[in-house]
């Protein structure tokens, strides 16, 4: 990419229209297609709205290339993140795309069939990271003897790839992505403990910093493994997950996770299912009844049988069969039946299989396991006392507590006091980079565009240039802005004073200052949307109005179409901008 201070005085300008560097003229955008973009911007799905103001385009389903505006807003996500992991002690590090398959094969995750896997020239295994459990392990047990060395905390933000089936939504589910992942390596499960609620903490920091309102849910662990994980998600109705949370306790989960109860007086299932499993040594026949008509979520059964086979690939004559397979000891196995509080007596069950022989006294019933996912309305399971809402969300991140899910089979440790060999108490930490952009655009977008947090927008501040203008001014608002550090483009194009302000507020740009125009010789502010709500009785700039707004010659009025707008003196533009910026 060129450089800006390379450019020509006049020239087409590669920034999208908008350029840090004032001095040069704008001539037109290359990347964005503003004119394709209809007036009614909830025509265009968000990631095709992304494509058409810029950020990024697609060469083909699941790939990116970045442009330089999604880029500014990719780089100060990622400067967030930076920093929130840095106060927690994390340090950067950048491990290579490329693993070998062994690694992946001593885990058993080198199976997964959304790895992208290729052969070198001498025809030995690799893969594109999708994630690098394997790989940071072990690199840390290559490093570390001893206890002393503990505890080790490290992220990266680096490209990952998954060979996604069906790639849709742009940035939300592709083919390569922007990961931040993090790991942590400690003594012992109350030290790894620590860690991940020190994760918990700066993950909330970083949302708390884009202002999006957000929720943290007790999740599934799934292919990643472990023992304990949280996700995070923004609220909104084109999320692909479902969230409940109890209106008692306030408890959060992933309705994958979610114990329900039905409502004292509900209607029975008229019907159930049977799914059979064993337990992980075949002695023991597990046959669970649920509602035919529900999400079997067999999982849920696990706190109270925790050496279950939750195998579902197999069939159920293909789990019987397993069972009945050491046929002289058949009679001494064992048989537990969980049947579904919302299944009775009333419901038609199907026949126990033939050919399976108990003794009664190996014979055990659970009636109060929920094993499907739980329902809008039911009793939460956690307090037994409040109901369940549910709402859809998007999934911006993940944490894990993986205690040894990957030092075990890496055999990755150290020596303790006494130098007897320990096993790494382990988590790993995740955020989509890439997807988090997306998400913030799905989140607030509006009639206007993508109304981006002031923290991310790809600038704080626009100024536009009008043709009365006088060119003396823009300097000295230009060094004025500089001074006081804020990140703004100057706008100059031949295009008209509105359409150059819309195409601000299209890419998310949360200020406007405009130069000359109808306000001359003050400067006006134009505000291009309110997101959030206020924390407080008054915005921030409210208190400094009262306070400035004769010193400052501040006036503040909204206009016959709605908009928010401040006129001010040139020599205060900065600290009004500044007071702005601290609401957006």
């Amino acid at each position: 990419m060129f450089r800006a201070r390379c450019l020509p005085r006049e020239t087409t300008n590669l920034f999208n229209g908008f350029n840090r560097h004032h001095s040069t003229i704008v001539k037109n955008s290359v990347y964005g297609d503003f004119k394709s973009i209809p007036k009614d911007k909830s025509e265009i799905p968000t990631h095709e709205l992304l494509q058409r103001v810029g950020f990024i385009k697609q060469p083909a389903a699941g790939l990116v290339h970045w442009m330089p505006n999604g880029l500014r807003v990719l780089r100060k996500l990622e400067s967030i993140l930076h920093r929130r992991m840095g106060e927690i002690g994390f340090e950067e590090v950048s491990l290579s795309s490329l693993s070998p398959s062994h690694l992946w094969e001593q885990t058993g995750r080198w199976g997964n069939t959304e790895l992208f896997k290729l052969k070198d020239a001498k025809r030995g295994d690799l893969c594109l990271v999708a994630t690098c459990e394997e790989e940071i392990t072990d690199v840390v047990n290559k490093s570390v003897q001893s206890y002393k060395q503990l505890p080790v905390r490290a992220y990266q933000i680096t490209r990952k790839y998954r060979d996604e089936k069906r790639p849709r939504f742009g940035l939300l589910r592709g083919r390569e992505f922007v990961m931040k992942d993090g790991y942590s390596f400690d003594i012992d499960a109350k030290s790894a403990m620590k860690t991940f609620d020190d994760v918990n903490g700066a993950y909330r920091k970083i949302f708390q910093d884009l202002k999006v309102p957000f929720k943290s849910a007790a999740a599934d662990s799934g292919s990643i493994g472990g023992d304990l994980s949280l996700e995070w998600h923004f609220v909104h109705p084109t999320g692909e997950d479902t969230l409940m949370e109890c209106d008692s306790c306030g408890e959060v989960s992933n309705v994958e996770k979610t114990i329900g109860f039905p409502i004292e007086g509900s209607e029975p299932a008229k019907e159930a299912s049977v799914k059979y499993f064993t337990t992980k040594d075949n002695s023991t026949l597990i046959a669970m009844y649920f509602p035919s008509d529900r999400i079997f979520n067999p999982s849920m059964a696990k706190s109270e049988i925790d050496d279950i086979d939750l195998d579902d690939s197999l069939t159920n004559d293909q789990v019987l069969e397993k069972f009945k397979k050491d046929a002289d000891e058949v009679a001494v196995k064992g048989i537990i039946r969980v049947i579904d509080p919302r299944v009775t007596s009333a419901s038609k069950l199907p026949d126990f299989p033939d050919g399976i022989k108990f003794q009664r006294n190996n014979f055990t019933s659970f009636t109060d396991i929920s094993i499907v996912d739980a329902h809008e309305g039911e009793v939460c399971g956690g307090c037994n006392n409040g109901h369940l809402q549910s709402m859809r969300a998007i999934e911006v991140g993940h944490t894990f507590y993986l205690g040894t899910r990957y030092s075990a089979p890496l055999n990755a440790g150290f020596k303790d006091r006494d130098q007897k060999p320990q096993l790494f108490e382990m988590g790993c930490y995740g955020i989509g980079v890439s997807r988090l952009l997306a998400s913030v655009a799905e989140v607030l977008r509006d009639p206007k565009g993508i109304a981006f947090p002031a923290s991310i927008a790809p600038y704080e501040a626009s100024v536009i240039v009008a043709k009365n203008s006088d060119e003396s001014e823009v300097s000295k608002l230009v060094e004025q802005l500089d001074d006081a550090k804020v990140d703004f483009l100057v706008d100059k194009r031949d295009s008209s004073l509105p359409m150059r302000i819309r195409e601000s507020a299209m890419v998310g740009v949360p200020l406007c200052v405009i130069v000359g125009g109808s306000s001359h010789p003050k400067i006006e502010i134009e505000v291009r949307s309110r997101p959030f709500t206020k924390k407080d009785d008054k915005w921030a700039w409210e208190v400094a109005h009262e306070k400035n707004a004769k010193d400052w010659q501040w006036d503040s009025f909204v206009d016959a179409r709605g908009n928010e707008k401040h006129v001010v003196s040139l020599e205060k533009v900065a600290e009004v901008l500044k007071v702005l910026l601290k609401d957006l």
